[in-house]
């Protein structure tokens, strides 16, 4: 990313906006220094990742009209300790962003039994949170770019630390809302401060291979590690206790900021009127969308009216924020480039990848709860998809240059396809330990594909000038936070209509007549008939046991359907990769041989 460097406290700034400027500033002139007030982050969720670091990149303004700028000395790196403390305190950042935003989800059974709650209601709790957190990172990066980040980081940081703090004070379902939709906000900064921790701890060269590798790996610890913490936070107390851990953590992130600088970027003004109305229509779309793809399929999609008023609302609004920025002359984002070939291109290559990601979320962990194994039975396994997608970071840091992205996609599908066929072979014998290999191969695919697909994205939007990073990151929220949560709710209703089918199916091959249908009647109820007398009641119990045997058995069943799904669709987008890289670029070539010697030809 784009070079930093403090020269002096006031000191005039210049920062390049091209994109050799990111990739290398010393070349391109650019420096920046120290203001005596700095800017702030915007963030996001888990799921969720959103690309703060290319904000740091182009937001500073070019400088006024150097005719000859000197290249500016290469800033000598930094010592190995202070550049380990910034890398320890961007892993802080996204554990305290990824525990946040995960606690909940991974926890609705003892939270729901502590609020007295259903598990449909529950769920609103991560409805609430997601609702701001998916698209404030777009305000706030005007608002950091214009206030500066020294200044809007420790603000931002005391405003999360109240707001956690108030978990204290739940003590029903309406108040945990109320606490939940503003820690969704005021988490918005964590994620963009992970990302510019750790930037800093590298020099330019490597910003944009190790750093931005590292970082965004991070962005996969949320979940698991949440999975791994909660069965011993439980023990020590009630549910209440997830919330002391997220609020001891983020008294760490505000003494992590004061106590290590960043190095401050140039900010300038940037707001405008119209920002005012576009972003409340952009957040209204992008939360009831966030909302609906949360709870949509517990109340399920045809059966609740208001499901479809919401979605109606937020494509409303999102048409009218389009409407509006489309004649904007410096718009919050770009219509046109959003539109454009290439572009949808790109997008549609990371929503395809974070739909496969899914896998991990509504498939695996999905089945091992149906099938009764919760997270304290399945911490070796979460300890794997952790260890595999640091693997596969680094992997990628090491191999990472423009031009290699297609060959690390190949890999990265190849992995994630081989990955989810052994998946789809389940049985409900299935265990953990059994899975460890293919989610090490989704794991390590997913840590493999991200990093060079958002450089590639960032190039193309530095191309067209520092103005379309904003649209650059509404791709971003998209796919990451959106698509995430798309992609469970595509998931959770595919298991669910799938696993009515195997049922329907399972049932009629039972026949009471048949004699083995009977015989294992009699087995299942036996355990009842020592202490039960009443032969009707017993054939019931054991009839109602069966009942359930084959419930399982066809959740199995349709998880086997997903696991063969996202491999499918991992195949297909993997032809697709070929034939675009490959194949259409041989036909290109022998039409243009062909046609060149047509044409010489003589008449």
């Amino acid at each position: 990313m784009a070079d930093i460097r403090v020269t002096g406290k006031d000191e005039p700034e210049e920062a390049g906006d091209d994109a050799d400027a990111v990739l290398h500033p010393a070349k391109a002139g650019v420096q920046e220094t120290e203001k005596p007030s700095a800017e702030a982050v915007p963030s996001a969720s888990q799921q969720s990742v959103k690309p703060a670091l290319v904000e740091e990149a182009v937001e500073a303004p070019a400088s006024d009209a150097p005719q000859a700028p000197a290249a500016p000395p290469v800033p000598p790196a930094k010592p190995f300790l202070l550049s380990a403390a910034f890398v320890c305190a961007s892993l802080l950042m996204w554990i305290t962003q990824g525990i946040g935003l995960n606690m909940v989800a991974v926890n609705i059974p003892q939270i729901q039994g502590g609020l007295g709650a259903t598990t449909a209601e529950t769920t609103w709790l991560l409805a609430a949170y997601m609702a701001p957190n998916v698209s404030l990172t777009l305000f706030l990066m005007k608002i950091r770019t214009q206030y500066g980040l020294r200044r809007f980081t420790e603000l931002g940081l005391l405003t999360f630390v109240v707001v956690t703090s108030l978990h204290w004070f739940i003590h029903d379902l309406n108040s945990a809302l109320i606490v939940r939709f503003f820690s969704g906000a005021a988490a918005s900064p964590m994620s963009t401060l992970g990302f510019f921790y750790m930037l800093e701890a590298f020099p330019p060269s490597k910003k944009m291979s190790w750093g931005l590798c590292l970082a965004l790996t991070c962005t996969t610890l949320g979940a698991p590690l949440s999975r791994i913490i909660s069965p011993i936070l439980l023990d020590a107390g009630l549910w209440q206790q997830l919330y002391m851990l997220e609020i001891g953590l983020a008294m760490l992130c505000f003494a992590t900021v004061y106590t290590l600088k960043l190095t401050p970027i140039p900010h300038q003004k940037v707001l405008e009127k119209l920002d005012f109305i576009s972003y409340p229509l952009i957040a209204t779309g992008f939360g009831l969308l966030a909302m609906m793809l949360v709870v949509g399929r517990l109340y399920w999609w045809l059966e609740a009216p208001w499901i479809g008023i919401c979605l109606a609302v937020a494509f409303a609004a999102l048409a009218l924020a389009a409407a509006i920025e489309f004649n904007r002359e410096n718009p919050l984002i770009n219509i046109r480039w959003l539109t454009s070939r290439q572009t949808l291109t790109f997008t549609g290559m990371l929503l395809v990848f974070r739909l496969v990601l899914s896998e991990q979320t509504a498939g695996a962990t999905g089945m091992f709860q149906a099938l009764g194994i919760y997270n304290e039975q399945s911490t070796g396994l979460y300890w794997v998809l952790i260890i595999s997608s640091f693997m596969g970071g680094i992997s990628c840091a090491m191999v990472i240059r423009p031009g290699r992205e297609a060959y690390i996609y190949a890999v990265a599908l190849i992995l994630i396809m081989t990955g989810a066929f052994m998946d789809g072979h389940a049985n409900n014998l299935t265990r953990p330990e059994m899975m460890y290999l293919s989610q090490a191969m989704i794991s390590f695919g997913g840590a493999l594909f991200l990093p060079p697909a958002m450089a590639a994205g960032l190039m193309s939007a530095l191309k067209n000038g520092p103005a379309y990073i904003t649209s650059f990151i509404v791709i971003f929220i998209f796919t990451q936070s959106v698509g995430g949560l798309f992609g469970s709710a595509v998931f959770g209703s595919f298991v669910t209509w799938r696993q009515q089918h195997h049922m329907r199916a399972l049932y009629d091959q039972i026949v009471l007549t048949d004699p083995l249908v009977t015989l294992r009647i009699s087995q299942l109820s036996a355990a009842i008939s020592k202490v039960i007398t009443d032969p009707a009641y017993i054939q019931a119990e054991g009839a109602m046991l069966l009942g359930q045997q084959i419930a399982k058995e066809a959740t199995v069943l349709s998880y086997n359907d997903l696991f063969l799904l996202v491999s499918a669709i991992a195949a297909l987008t993997l032809a697709i990769l070929i034939i675009r890289r490959a194949v259409f670029p041989v036909i290109g070539k022998l039409w243009r041989l062909i046609h060149g010697r047509a044409i010489a030809q003589p008449a």
